[in-house]
């Protein structure tokens, strides 16, 4: 029977079982063919990790200051932005009446003074001359009472005679121990001489007292800083406790970051960093960590951490300025490091972290298991399971035993440039490769 002749039935049949051969075959030739897979070679080479992040530029003391006095404002001596140094004259009061009352205060203290050195000079040679006359005196007297006894006792003199020489010796003696008195009176630890003394004293207190309140008219810069704000103007009425200049005091340059507590493990003070601002992008400087806050924050999950530049303060830095931060968190020199897209089922063992890589073994992809290191946002060290020699699959997720056809890439194509700040300021990692 000649093809022609053939029911139709039966030639489709036919089509239908050649059909079911070449789906056979072309299953079986994509069973086996390799699978295009890149890999990268294992390669020891220098590992950085980084934290970045926003900071700002923080004045390490702003003070209000203000009067300590009532009084009018005669002068104002400075304005927003002008640098003073310690003790620099801000503002002038009137001062007319206090400037009274201290050349008065002094009046009276060069009076107290003058007392005292009298007293010293004149009062006090006086006492001792008016008791050396008044023991001569005593001594007299007593003598002649002792010659008119005995001549009493011969019968020369009358007994009128006796007592008036007894009246004399008392009166001599009475005027003596006045004498004795004016000395103790005078001397240093007299009465009068103390009186003077505590008279001087308090006229010196009250030249102190004159010359503070005078002083209080001018007030100055409690230490070296700029001047920011200005709220108060000539002829003003001031009083104690109101704020008139507000001042940043210079000191040691800060800067405060916010950074998420999950980094908190990586940032430990002296740490180097490296700061732009974001207004100088130019102009970098280094800085380092210098403490990190005891507390976080509640509401926000992050850790004040607060920095110092590392040299000379750089003169663009304005209060408040938004600076980017990246902090050297980890340093390692030839290690094993991958890229962390290449690691899976990443858990922490007894051992630490422990992952799941896929190596190149005789054409075709095989699990193996590694311990890691220390990590970055792209790469993360191999301590243990890998060779120099391995080549490892950057795709994780093919099976084990997968026939390949691998494209190879270099490790310094892999090297991730450092990853920049987000628009919020969050912080991220990078990592920096050296061969």
């Amino acid at each position: 029977m000649s093809a022609l002749m053939t029911p139709w039935w039966r030639q489709r049949r036919v089509v239908l079982g050649v059909a079911a051969v070449l789906c056979l075959a072309v299953a079986a030739w994509a069973k086996w063919r390799p699978v295009a897979a890149d890999v990268v070679p294992v390669a020891r080479q220098a590992l950085t990790r980084t934290l970045q992040f926003t900071a700002r530029v923080k004045t390490p003391a702003r003070v209000e200051v203000g009067a300590t006095v009532t009084g009018r404002v005669q002068r104002v001596l400075v304005k927003e932005g002008d640098w003073v140094q310690a003790g620099a004259p801000l503002l002038q009061l009137e001062s007319d009446e206090w400037r009274a009352n201290w050349l008065q205060a002094q009046g009276n203290l060069q009076q107290a003074q003058a007392r005292v050195q009298g007293q010293q000079a004149l009062s006090w040679p006086s006492a001792k001359a008016a008791l050396a006359q008044a023991e001569a005196n005593l001594q007299v007297a007593e003598r002649d009472l002792a010659r008119v006894q005995d001549l009493v006792a011969s019968q020369f003199y009358s007994q009128a005679r006796l007592d008036e020489a007894r009246r004399n010796v008392d009166v001599a003696r009475a005027q003596r121990d006045v004498a004795r008195s004016q000395v103790a009176a005078n001397g240093a630890t007299g009465s009068e001489q103390q009186a003077a003394v505590a008279q001087l004293e308090a006229a010196k207190a009250a030249v102190d007292v004159a010359r503070s309140r005078l002083d209080q008219a001018v007030i100055r810069a409690p230490g070296a800083g700029q001047v920011l704000t200005r709220m108060v103007e000539p002829g003003q009425i001031v009083q104690p406790g109101k704020g008139l200049l507000s001042l940043s005091v210079t000191g040691p340059t800060e800067l405060v970051a916010p950074v998420d507590e999950r980094y908190l493990g990586q940032l430990i003070a002296g740490q180097r960093a490296r700061v732009v601002a974001d207004a100088y992008p130019q102009l970098a400087f280094q800085a380092r960590v210098d403490r990190l806050s005891p507390t976080v924050n509640a509401q926000s999950g992050s850790v004040e951490v607060t920095f110092v530049v590392d040299g000379p303060r750089p003169n663009f830095l304005r209060e408040d300025m938004t600076l980017s931060v990246e902090v050297v968190t980890g340093q390692k020199s030839n290690v094993v490091a991958v890229p962390l897209r290449a690691v899976k089922d990443i858990v922490l063992g007894p051992q630490g972290e422990q992952g799941v890589v896929m190596v190149l073994d005789g054409g075709r992809a095989r699990a193996r298991g590694v311990t890691l290191g220390l990590r970055s946002l792209s790469h993360v060290e191999v301590t243990q399971g890998l060779k120099d020699a391995d080549v490892i699959l950057l795709d994780p997720t093919l099976a084990d035993g997968t026939r390949l056809h691998a494209r190879r890439l270099s490790a310094q194509a892999l090297s991730a440039a450092p990853v920049g700040l987000s628009k919020d300021g969050a912080a991220g990692m990078s990592s920096t490769f050296a061969r």
